[in-house]
């Protein structure tokens, strides 16, 4: 990390009240924090250096990228180091309206803005004098406008996904400092997946063996021959087809056979049908595929009608979540977390995106449950709590409220907040006894009876490993009635489990 210059402020009394005034980066307003709790959605550490007269706070990353955190709820990187940072502060001090700029701008509007900034400066105090005596001080050079904007637009562009700032309580993020473009999610998701389609189109078997041993490549192989269809995929896409098989009725293997079905060779129905019969789940899938005696024209109508309706060649008409899949399947762990948490931002500020196209008067709450489930193959408990949190609230009917509930109370226990947890196996509990609809009356005969009797028990053993034997003997209680309004079947295994819990909280005070 650079950061030469910092060292230089935090040891003369002189340079660092410069720095405060007029430049506005001031070390004193370090002690005060920011005004909430913030954090990096990856988990990153970040260290409070110094503040503004706004509210605003800069911070410094792990790498030694610098932070600046407003205090309206804005935040990017604005330098690769600190010492870049504090160059480009010194240097445009009215950097905070030129955030908007960038190279593409050119000179000539980059300095008439830059100007034009300034010049509002001086009109209530001095900043030409003052930035060359901190300049010199601390070594930097006398750089334009135009390269400190184009140093501070490739900062911004960095700040996700490695640096994106949430509310450390309500986990929402920031909104960018900048409105500048990003590429959409798909082109870097599915980057590694065009490059794989160009090895397989050398023709090379041993690249098509190794690549189409890899589910994850083969996935993304897949969905970048979706997108860029040749006349001479066919030998390769059999070759992923039947590979793809291995993974039963996952989305890339309806595409591949769609893929292979486009070309309307007949001779590919027993392949199609060997795949069709891999399993349970492959047999429903691809239940409507033309018979073996089909011939072109019906093999290509099968194809063209599932491709229209489920696929496509525009990449930017995929939902969200397939590219969060792929991010995931590719360990871009923060682009997918970045992605997700956009997502959920916007269904918390506005539910009416999730209202349904056929019905407005209703709310299709699967994304939420999607992004909960995303969140936790993350391993973000926290996240995937706040997406299940609300699809909870959302529920219609009684069933679906419970066994919302029954997942969150799992991912509160093992997130570490049995208390929470104990607060919503109550909440649904209430509603079993209280439902308001007839959707729970045969809730004791079936699953949803005998999930809740063990989470209820798994809690227990939670809060008496957490040194709070009283709430886990109440919540062991409860377990115990459930579990006595089980039917003999749903109760099976379950009697173990209840008799081991009860025997582990005997040997707590």
């Amino acid at each position: 990390m650079t950061d030469h210059a910092l060292r230089l402020l935090r040891r003369d009394p002189r340079l660092a009240a410069l720095a405060a005034f007029p430049f506005n980066f001031d070390l004193d307003r370090a002690a005060h924090g920011h005004v909430e709790p913030v954090r990096l959605a990856s988990g990153g550490p970040l260290e409070v250096v110094a503040g503004d007269d706004t509210g605003g706070t800069y911070f410094v990353c792990a790498d030694g990228s610098m932070l600046y955190a407003s205090s309206d709820g804005s935040a990017g990187i604005i330098g690769s180091t600190v010492d870049e940072a504090l160059e480009m502060l010194i240097g445009l001090p009215g950097w905070g309206s030129c955030t908007h700029l960038s190279p593409a701008d050119g000179e000539q509007a980059i300095r008439e803005r830059v100007t034009e900034v300034e010049d509002e400066l001086r009109e209530y105090y001095g900043i030409d004098e003052e930035r060359a005596e901190l300049r010199a001080a601390l070594g930097f050079p006398d750089r334009s406008p135009v390269e400190l904007v184009a140093r501070l637009h490739s900062a911004l562009l960095r700040t996700e996904p490695d640096f994106l700032l949430i509310n450390a309580e309500e986990l929402c993020g920031y909104d960018l400092l900048d409105g500048h473009p990003r590429p959409p999610l798909w082109e870097p998701v599915l980057a590694a997946g065009r490059a794989d389609l160009s090895l397989l189109r050398s023709g090379d078997r041993a690249v098509w063996d190794a690549l189409a041993a890899d589910a994850a490549r083969r996935r993304l192989a897949l969905r970048a021959a979706q997108f860029d269809r040749a006349d001479g995929d066919l030998g390769l896409l059999r070759h992923l087809l039947r590979h793809e098989a291995s993974s039963s009725m996952a989305d890339e293997l309806r595409l591949a056979a769609v893929l292979v079905g486009l070309h309307g060779h007949t001779d590919d129905l027993p392949l199609l049908h060997e795949v069709r019969e891999t399993d349970f789940d492959t047999a429903c899938g691809l239940s409507d595929l033309p018979e073996c005696g089909a011939d072109a024209s019906e093999l290509r109508r099968w194809a063209r009608e599932l491709d229209d309706a489920l696929f496509g060649t525009d990449p930017a008409d995929e939902p969200s979540c397939t590219w969060t899949d792929l991010a995931m399947d590719q360990g871009m762990t923060e682009l997918a977390r970045v992605a997700l948490i956009r997502r959920l931002d916007g269904f918390i500020l506005d539910q009416g995106e999730l209202r349904r196209p056929d019905d407005p008067t209703r709310l299709n709450t699967s994304p939420l449950r999607s992004l909960a489930t995303a969140f936790e193959r993350l391993g973000d408990l926290s996240q995937a709590l706040r997406a299940q949190r609300l699809y909870a609230v959302l529920q219609d009917t009684a069933w679906d409220r419970v066994s919302a509930r029954l997942t969150q109370a799992r991912l509160e226990r093992e997130a570490g907040q049995p208390l929470e947890a104990v607060r919503t196996l109550a909440s649904l509990r209430a509603t079993l006894d209280n439902p308001g609809d007839d959707s729970l009356r045969h809730w004791q005969q079936v699953n949803l009876g005998r999930l809740t009797t063990t989470e209820h028990y798994a809690l227990a053993r939670a809060l008496a490993e957490a040194n709070l034997p009283e709430q886990a003997r109440a919540v062991l209680a409860s377990g115990d009635a459930i579990l006595g309004e089980l039917s003999e079947n749903a109760a099976k295994g379950v009697r173990e489990l209840a008799e081991e819990t009860a025997a582990r909280l005997r040997g707590i005070s």
